[in-house]
């Protein structure tokens, strides 16, 4: 399995492109902006087909590119049902924000439930809920290569921000301490924004959420 790390849309969101060449497959971990264009020549390279679109919580930021994703490679989509109204009717966000960003609602075809586990690209992944920036934020760690990709619970050496509609500082510094610092302290952590961690550089050097 091949990790493919690509900032991508207005505010350089990270998108997770897991490609299996030996299997023909690839899966895409959230969908900013523009994002269709910038995995298609990846994809050829490797020789794979985009399966499934994993999104980690439904703000606009990390959602924007993802129905043209799905049209154009036919994918299948996975989210966790809190984050249904903003993934579905994302014009709220929209209406927050207080300008157009060319959201269109996305059909999620599997609502993940929390704990439950599947097999993608020859491997095990595990889903665990870390609400607290947003309801529906989840993580999606493969334990056979030591890596968990969390969205925007937890940044290097910073969390993501809780003053959004739906967040909690409370919820998600317990998110943290039981979901992810849980997490083998060798795990490395992808976030949605920035470079990669560990969860035991966490533990010891976060200022917001200690181990």
């Amino acid at each position: 399995m091949k990790l493919h790390v690509l900032p991508a849309g207005p505010i350089q969101t990270n998108a997770y492109l897991l490609t299996a060449p030996e299997r023909g497959e690839a899966v895409l971990i959230d969908a900013p902006g523009e994002i269709w264009a910038e995995i298609q020549p990846v994809l050829q390279a490797d020789g794979c087909r985009l399966t499934e679109v994993w999104i980690t919580h439904g703000h606009w930021d990390h959602t924007q590119g993802a129905a043209e994703v799905v049209r154009g490679a036919g994918a299948k989509v996975r989210a966790h049902p809190d984050d249904r109204t903003l993934i579905e009717t994302p014009q709220i966000m929209e209406h927050f924000m207080g300008e157009s960003l060319g959201l269109e609602p996305v059909a999620v075809d599997h609502w993940l439930q929390p704990g439950e586990q599947f097999e993608s690209l020859g491997t095990t992944v595990e889903v665990r809920h870390v609400p607290g920036h947003c309801p529906g934020n989840v993580l999606f760690n493969f334990p056979s290569a030591a890596a968990a990709f969390v969205g925007d619970a937890l940044f290097r050496r910073s969390v993501g921000r809780t003053d959004l509609p739906g967040g909690s500082f409370e919820t998600l510094a317990r998110s943290i301490r039981e979901q992810i610092y849980t997490l083998p302290p060798a795990t490395r952590i992808f976030p949605g924004h920035g470079p990669a961690t560990t969860v035991a550089e966490e533990q010891e050097e976060n200022p917001y959420v200690s181990g």
